[in-house]
């Protein structure tokens, strides 16, 4: 595989077909997918042969960079399945993926600017968002609680008071803390940091004493620790959110071949394989095992698919 460096973006080549030629031919073509005409992302990637992909940098374990620099993880794995769909639907003999660096603050004007066709990561699907954005089917359920010292005496959110607290900014769980904070006395001192390895980083150095995040990325932050028994999660559960992926909000058509794509995967068991991989087995970069078996809920999300809010 082919692999050049493309800044703010990573192009992962794969032999590259004649664009706009082949384009014409799918659109005119009596094979041609129903979808390709009402779809202006499909256009474009028949067109260029390429889809622009979003991944996260360190929301570990659905999309992260590993000690090799490699996009990988649960949300990535999935999203990889659901191009492979995509390429099919096309009839494309081959599909560029470019793969490009978001962050909680900027993913979603990336997707709707156009940079971004579809981002898979650790993204709550939520109504004040999908006013925004077109959200898939759910991909996973999450509850947001916080990841403290083994030796603290943190219990609860209420334990915070009088405390420093980090989140990550731009993300569902930094809106709950602050919205929180201010209910109660606004005694808890919020930092904001760039990503979920900078908000750890604050927690692992002693800048704050309570990281708040989503119970599977706390788990991840954990597992990337020097010391991951250190560390343990806490506090009765803020909300519970599902993670979906982005893509924009106006075509519908592009959106129908995602669902239908990640539908199948959870209906055939692909999809729980792809959990197993990464929360019950070890993981990269230190080959730390989760040992998190799959809960009731996302169980019922993979029968059930469905892209309806939580909150």
């Amino acid at each position: 595989m082919l692999r050049r460096l493309l800044a703010p973006a990573l192009l992962l080549s794969l032999p590259l077909l004649a664009g706009g030629a082949m384009a014409a031919e799918l659109l005119a073509g009596k094979d041609a997918s129903p979808l390709l005409a009402r779809s202006e992302t499909l256009k474009r990637i028949a067109a260029t042969g390429t889809i622009n992909l979003g991944h996260r940098e360190s929301s570990v374990p659905f999309s992260y960079y590993d000690q090799r620099r490699q996009v990988v993880g649960y949300s990535q794995d999935l999203m990889l399945k659901v191009v492979e769909g995509i390429r099919q639907e096309l009839k494309l003999p081959a599909l560029t993926q470019r793969l490009v660096p978001v962050t909680s603050q900027n993913r979603m004007s990336l997707v709707q600017n156009g940079t971004v066709d579809l981002e898979c990561g650790s993204t709550s699907n939520t109504l004040a968002r999908q006013k925004q954005v077109a959200f898939s089917v759910s991909i996973f359920i999450v509850s947001t609680r916080m990841l403290v010292r083994r030796d603290s005496p943190l219990q609860e959110f209420a334990d915070l008071a009088g405390r420093r607290a980090v989140v990550t900014a731009g993300t569902t769980s930094e809106r709950l803390l602050r919205a929180w904070n201010e209910t109660h006395g606004g005694r808890i001192q919020l930092l904001s940091a760039r990503d979920h390895g900078e908000a750890f980083q604050s927690l692992e150095t002693g800048k704050v004493d309570a990281l708040m995040l989503d119970d599977a990325l706390l788990l991840g932050e954990r597992a990337k620790a020097a010391q991951p028994e250190d560390w343990r999660l806490t506090g009765t559960p803020m909300s519970s959110e599902v993670y979906g992926c982005m893509l924009r909000r106006e075509d519908t058509a592009f959106k129908t071949l995602v669902d239908r794509e990640l539908s199948r995967l959870m209906s055939n068991g692909e999809a729980l394989k792809i959990y197993q991989r990464w929360f019950q087995r070890p993981i990269p970069p230190k080959g730390l095992n989760l040992n998190w078996p799959p809960s009731d809920a996302l169980l019922q999300l993979y029968r059930q698919p469905s892209d309806r809010a939580l909150q």
